[in-house]
């Protein structure tokens, strides 16, 4: 089909593909209705034509633009992902509603938007991603084009459009959970490719409009910046990688982190909190082991707990307290743990035969106290992954220079300021309120937090300072680097580590040989006690949850 083919189509045919006839630019011929405006196409009037057939098949002759492009998105290539194809629907859409008019193309070729959308896919590497990622129009310029080759350009430039799009937003790596590793539960945050879309046909500037896809976040742009000053020959540099692993984390971070909120960064272990952009609190935390990882993810904060008590999580039950029960559980009354059904009745531990009942359908409590995990002060952000922050009896750990000691949650060297800030500005409370509900207020107390306040735990091991220098954070967890071999495309190299939302099964004789532990990490307790102060519940807990 030609696009300067006559108006010869059958009725039925004209009818399937363009609806009603209309007056304006389209009457001049199938070769201006390619090139009519999509505003001009939507408000023509239409035209009446009597042929002496059956109104349902009345209709102007075919669009030859619009049916071909019609035909193309009907077509569904091999291995198209669900987000492919949410695109290729939402472009088939565009194009209806448009009645075929282009974006991209004139009867001879690319027009000037479609040579400003080329150009800034040249420069994509200047945004962290790779030209070689997008699709370019095979069409040679002329002035008898098919429309098939124009149909082809114009689907081809405006599914390159909306893929750049997607992956200035993350979408790379659609799932890193379950692509690089559980612990990283974070997702791209896609736009909407309709909002796109709508944004390519009305902006005069296609450049600045995909520009505008990327974070918006200032450290992004500061990581560019550092990105943009390497030399091209160290674009591919050890430094440069980091800078660019860093740089698709700020893709999967909400747009509007908040204008109060928490952050807390593992790879640094340190907590912040920053109110309408500004950081008005700083502090050192303790993340999890290497093996019992801090997740990163972002949750509102919906409880602050004073003297709280600690429910024990089922892992540490399956893995911890059972194979104590097994041998008399001395660990229960030494550090004051209590067994509860799931309802809050009271359970002594000799009336249960451990050897054969399931750890899982009891909890595992230690009250409010002194020798307290979780101190005075737990903040709740409640998430698939039972972490929160807390207060610790082990203060020693935060002159460590790696502080991964935890089951997971994070632990916070000075929690009563922390419950300072931000009651201040949820409740308006002060420090001698604070002070008095550590100190005297009921047992468990827990405060609900009224305003939005997201907590947000992130995993970034670079950092530009407002000095412009690059801060560098071990990759203690591995996500950097699993990061780095997606983005390289080496996904058979990516070591995921188990999966830490797994159920977890009770296993006897796992048990069994777990039992011994808590001895020997008792002896070895006594024989350092001397040399700093010893939490025996943090050793048998991994240095406490």
């Amino acid at each position: 089909m030609r696009l300067r083919q006559t108006a010869a189509v059958s009725l039925l045919a004209a009818a399937l593909v363009c609806g009603p006839a209309t007056a304006g630019p389209e009457a001049a011929g199938p070769e201006a209705i390619a090139a009519v405006p999509a505003e001009d196409a939507k408000s023509a009037a239409p035209v009446a034509i009597d042929t002496g057939a059956p109104p349902e098949i009345m209709a102007a002759p075919a669009n030859p633009l619009a049916a071909a492009i019609r035909q193309q998105l009907s077509e569904q290539p091999i291995g198209l992902t669900d987000r492919d194809a949410e695109e290729r629907a939402a472009v088939a859409a565009f194009y209806e509603s448009r009645a075929g008019a282009p974006l991209w193309t004139t009867t001879s070729g690319l027009n000037a938007q479609a040579n400003a959308l080329l150009t800034e896919i040249a420069r994509s590497a200047d945004w962290g991603l790779s030209p070689y990622d997008f699709a370019m129009p095979k069409m040679a310029l002329g002035t008898d084009v098919y429309a098939e080759a124009l149909a082809d350009a114009e689907t081809t430039l405006t599914l390159t459009a909306l893929k750049y799009a997607r992956y200035a937003r993350g979408g790379r790596i659609m799932k890193p959970s379950a692509d690089l590793s559980s612990y990283l539960d974070r997702a791209p945050q896609l736009i909407d490719p309709k909002a796109t879309l709508a944004e390519l046909a009305a902006t005069q500037d296609v450049a600045a409009t995909l520009r505008a896809t990327h974070p918006q976040h200032p450290q992004f742009e500061k990581l560019r910046q550092k990105v943009l000053a390497l030399k091209k020959s160290s674009r591919n540099s050890a430094e440069a990688k980091r800078l660019l692993a860093n740089m698709e984390q700020w893709r999967w971070m909400p747009a509007d982190m908040g204008d109060l909120y928490v952050w807390n960064n593992i790879p640094e272990y340190t907590q912040r909190v920053v109110k309408d952009g500004q950081i008005v609190h700083t502090e050192r935390i303790v993340a999890g082991l290497i093996d019992k990882q801090t997740p990163i993810f972002s949750r509102p904060l919906r409880r602050i707990v004073f003297r709280p008590k600690w429910k024990v999580p089922e892992s540490i039950k399956v893995r911890e307290v059972w194979p104590s029960l097994l041998h008399g559980g001395g660990i229960m009354a030494e550090h004051g743990l209590q067994i509860e059904t799931k309802d809050g009745q009271p359970v002594p531990i000799r009336s249960v035969d451990w050897a054969t009942a399931d750890i899982r359908e009891y909890e595992v409590i230690q009250p409010p106290g002194p020798k307290s995990v979780l101190g005075n002060i737990k903040f709740s952000f409640p998430n698939q992954h039972t972490v929160f922050m807390h207060d610790t009896q082990d203060k020693h750990l935060f002159a460590a220079t790696q502080r991964t000691y935890s089951h997971g949650c994070m632990r916070v060297r000075n929690p009563a300021k922390l419950a300072e800030v931000l009651l201040l500005a949820d409740k308006g409370w002060d420090s001698a309120a604070i002070a008095e509900l550590i100190k005297t207020g009921p047992l468990n107390n827990e405060v609900v937090i009224d305003r939005k306040i997201p907590v947000h735990i992130t995993y970034f091991t670079a950092w530009v300072g407002d000095d412009g220098r690059v801060q560098s954070f071990k990759d203690v967890y591995g996500h950097e680097r699993r990061i780095t071999q997606a983005l390289d495309g080496k996904w058979a190299e990516i070591v995921k580590g188990r999966d830490h939302l797994a159920p977890v099964e009770p296993n006897i004789a796992d048990a069994e040989a777990i039992a011994v532990r808590p001895r020997a990490v008792a002896a070895a307790a006594r024989r350092t006690a001397a040399a700093k102060p010893f939490d025996f519940l943090s050793a048998v807990f991994g240095s406490g949850f």
